[in-house]
């Protein structure tokens, strides 16, 4: 049997607890990792403990054992313990220092392998969605749960937040440590900003895999929308929206991804911080040079605003800047929900009320389940008895199906309400393409920024019933709003009517 003596310096109870808090972290590890293999579901609480609290331990207990060693030395020339080798000798013709360097240098080498092996782990977990998102499961619920909602569900939240590179990895656990103290100390805001201030460039990050010069043509989309009416009548409008794109080598650049930096630099300089008004634009042709720039003819800015400004070069997240933290409107929520058939739309003015419900002010979440309830029941009790009576399974569903929808978009713990978070993607719930597009910002001679209709898309069809219409030609229908008002509409903005509530 291969009998090891450690240096005398070693046998001390500091030394002693440091090499029992290492061998007890090693055997948490080993068998929460274990446990994670086989467990049906990540649990990330599992793994701060798995890969960031027992490393921590047993680096401590590493540390405890020199430590200790030190301590017993300076010991030993006080006078107060019983004189000896200060430090360990080391006799490779001496058979059990033999066996001693063996076992330092076999310990040695495992414990740098499975450190290694620790630390891919740990950063493999640091950049995981679980990690992202459940880990600080009060502060970041709201974004794990529209994250889990988006278009990019499966996309990890590095791919977007950090990117690829060891210097934005780092940039990003250096911002994550304030993040952690504000946390723990509950100093974070309540909704969390929009925009990101640090966030990386879209160009770095979307662009991994979309890319303006990849031609994307025009896309059809149906908008479905139901009316604030007894009925809830449907009025779907079917677009071709114009997204373009395009390479200047093979072809017309052309369409709204005209203005991603593929022959023209748009930069703009904004008068708030979420980017809403945007009195001051100037645009250069990259092949020519030729600048242009155009200000709000009715609120422009001054010289010295625009001299002391940095203008903020366009990218993909200026109109999308809700790609996967999505937090829909109530108008729009339930749209959807009566359009996949969770909400019965024999139920008179059940979007009316299902969106008054979703979009009242609540508290806390519970509050808001029980309130939304209350509201629909109380109101087809008070003003249709007779339906509430017959299809009261049908009015249970649309309380449950509104309830859902608050969930997903609402948060009222974080104050998080789709008013906070503005989509710029469109014009109808917010101002998006109409910051600039508004037919007011102007050059000095006069020239002005499109703000007609079909820039942007083509109406094939819209309306229906005895409303219905159809375009016969590739120019496409004017617009009809599905309730008379005249021209208003052509002079205004839907943002100006439509908040995300009943107009």
């Amino acid at each position: 049997m291969i009998k090891v003596r450690l240096p005398k310096l070693v046998y001390n109870w500091i030394s002693g607890l440091g090499v029992l808090t290492s061998v007890v972290a090693v055997l948490i590890m080993f068998i929460l990792y274990v446990i994670g293999i086989f467990a049906r579901s990540t649990n990330p609480y599992l793994g701060v403990v798995t890969y960031l609290v027992s490393p921590l331990f047993v680096l401590a207990g590493l540390l405890l054992i020199p430590l200790g060693m030190l301590f017993k030395r300076r010991r030993i020339r006080q006078g107060k313990e019983r004189a000896e080798a200060v430090w360990p000798l080391f006799d490779l013709n001496q058979k059990n220092h033999r066996r001693t360097a063996l076992f330092l240098f076999l310990g040695t080498f495992f414990f740098l392998i499975i450190s290694a092996i620790g630390s891919i782990q740990s950063y493999h977990f640091t950049e995981s969605v679980a990690f992202c998102g459940r880990l600080c499961h009060k502060v970041m619920n709201p974004e794990y749960t529209a994250y889990q909602n988006s278009p990019h569900a499966r996309v990890p939240c590095v791919d977007c937040h950090v990117g690829p590179g060891a210097d934005w990895y780092a940039k990003s656990k250096l911002a994550g440590l304030y993040q952690v103290y504000a946390t723990l100390f509950n100093k974070y805001p309540r909704p969390i900003p929009s925009p990101i201030k640090n966030l990386r460039p879209a160009r770095e990050t979307c662009e991994q895999c979309h890319w303006p010069q990849k031609f994307f043509a025009s896309q059809e989309r149906r908008f479905d929308h139901h009316l604030y009416d007894e009925k809830n009548t449907l009025w779907p409008i079917r677009l071709l929206v114009k997204t373009g794109g395009g390479d200047p080598r093979t072809g017309e650049v052309s369409g709204i991804h005209w203005h991603m930096y593929i022959n023209h630099r748009i930069e703009y300089i904004p008068r708030d911080v979420a980017r809403t008004d945007i009195p001051w634009v100037r645009q250069t042709d990259v092949a020519t040079g030729l600048v242009t720039v155009y200000q709000d003819a009715e609120k422009p800015i001054t010289e010295k605003e625009i001299k002391d400004a940095k203008p903020r070069l366009l990218d993909c997240m200026d109109c999308h800047d809700r790609p996967s933290h999505i937090y829909n409107s109530p108008d729009h929520a339930i749209d959807q929900a009566i359009l996949i058939g969770l909400i019965d739309t024999d139920l008179p003015a059940a979007k009316q009320i299902a969106v008054q419900a979703m979009a009242a002010k609540y508290a806390t979440e519970a509050e808001a389940e029980a309130g939304i309830a209350k509201a629909i029941a109380d109101f087809y009790k008070t003003k249709y008895p007779e339906v509430y009576e017959k299809n009261r399974k049908a009015v249970d569903q649309a309380i449950g199906a509104t309830q859902k929808e608050f969930s997903w978009n609402i948060f009222p713990t974080m104050g998080v309400r789709w008013e906070k978070y503005p989509n710029n993607i469109g014009h109808f719930t917010f101002k998006g393409c109409f910051r600039c597009h508004d037919g007011k910002h102007k050059t000095a001679d006069s020239r002005t920024i499109f703000r007609d209709c079909t820039t942007c898309h083509t109406i094939l069809s819209q309306g229906s019933g005895a409303d219905a219409r159809w375009a016969q030609s590739g120019v496409g229908l004017e617009f009809k709003h599905p309730v008379d008002i005249g021209d208003a509409w052509k002079e205004t903005g839907c943002y100006e009517c439509h908040s995300g509530i009943q107009p």
